[in-house]
């Protein structure tokens, strides 16, 4: 009984190390505050943009036109997506978005995203607040002094109304979705900033096979052009996101695609929209690239432990026999 009460007394310890102390450590030595020295805590909304985080961060800012104007915002978004949206009416608005985001031409700073799976991985609410004000619905409004400076600005006057707003949504959710693969789902949400070095996806994506070094080398430089494009735009070229998923938690994940701000206050990185289902998508396939044997290593695992089990009761059992005479 003596190897057993060590046993406890170590996996209490451990477990306690690991479940609370190591966590509770890392909450106080990575803790964020506001400029009152208030700390801030970054939470999951589920993937549901109402505006609520942007509104806070105003309030913390005490900016109190901040504050009314985005109130004023996301209460248009919510009406706007109480709208019956008209898919068909819709087709010829999108006219107005196919011609730069399938141009896979860089628009600003960035290459617009290609929207064929929009539907699919993006939020309603985020594609409704997008078209009414890129910058407001990204969240880096704090980079222009008019958000009609944004490269994508213009869309919000070529849509006249509240309607054809909705109407848009409503054909992209409608015609814009279907089945999506991970690295669909990477490549329109996240490619045109972020490369991917062990998937072999720089910001142009998949690299094609040449024939000829030159053309290699041509293409290269295409590359390395496009990502002094996006350095400039962002200030500095985002960060390649090969083994981000094991760099950081998945909690630090989740805020941060949700909102960049929550994690990282002033970035000039934008709120991506993503759904639930959107996110999940993005997160497989960074799971594929940056952590392939995980699938293997979860499938070998029980069987590591059993055999574990199965040990200790055979050293156990030796252990008695051998000893069984020394009483």
């Amino acid at each position: 009984m003596r190897e057993l009460k060590i046993f406890a007394i170590v996996a209490f310890f451990s477990l306690l190390t690991y479940y609370l102390v190591e966590p509770y450590a890392h909450h106080e030595m990575h803790k964020k505050v506001d400029t009152e020295g208030n700390e801030i805590h970054s939470e999951s909304h589920g993937f549901k943009y109402d505006g609520k985080p942007d509104i806070a961060e105003a309030h913390r800012a005490k900016n109190k036109a901040l504050v009314e104007s985005k109130t004023a915002f996301w209460a248009d978004v919510a009406k706007i997506g109480q709208l019956k949206g008209n898919a068909s009416a819709g087709q010829s608005h999108f006219a107005s978005c196919a011609g730069c985001h399938d141009a896979n031409v860089n628009m600003g700073g960035v290459i617009p995203p290609v929207l064929d799976h929009a539907g699919a991985i993006y939020d309603k609410n985020y594609l409704i607040a997008l078209i009414k004000d890129p910058a407001i619905a990204s969240n880096i409004d704090h980079k222009y002094k008019d958000t009609g400076n944004h490269p994508m600005g213009a869309i919000k006057f070529m849509m006249p109304d509240d309607q054809s707003i909705a109407d848009v949504v409503a054909y992209m959710l409608e015609h814009k979705a279907g089945e999506v693969t991970p690295k669909e789902a990477y490549e329109e949400a996240c490619m045109r900033c972020h490369a991917v070095r062990y998937g072999k996806l720089p910001q142009l994506g998949d690299t094609p096979k040449f024939k000829h070094e030159k053309d290699s080398l041509a293409h290269k430089i295409k590359v390395i052009e496009e990502q002094d494009r996006v350095k400039a735009y962002m200030g500095k070229l985002p960060p390649d996101l090969s083994i981000m998923i094991r760099a950081r938690s998945e909690h630090f994940m989740k805020t941060f695609v949700e909102n960049p701000q929550s994690q990282l206050a002033g970035t000039s990185m934008p709120r991506v929209g993503l759904s639930a289902e959107g996110y999940e998508k993005v997160e497989a396939y960074m799971v594929s690239t940056g952590d392939p044997s995980k699938a293997k290593r979860e499938a070998v695992g029980p069987w590591v432990i059993l055999f574990f089990v199965i040990f200790t009761i055979l050293a156990y059992l030796w252990k008695k026999s051998q000893w069984k005479d020394l009483h």
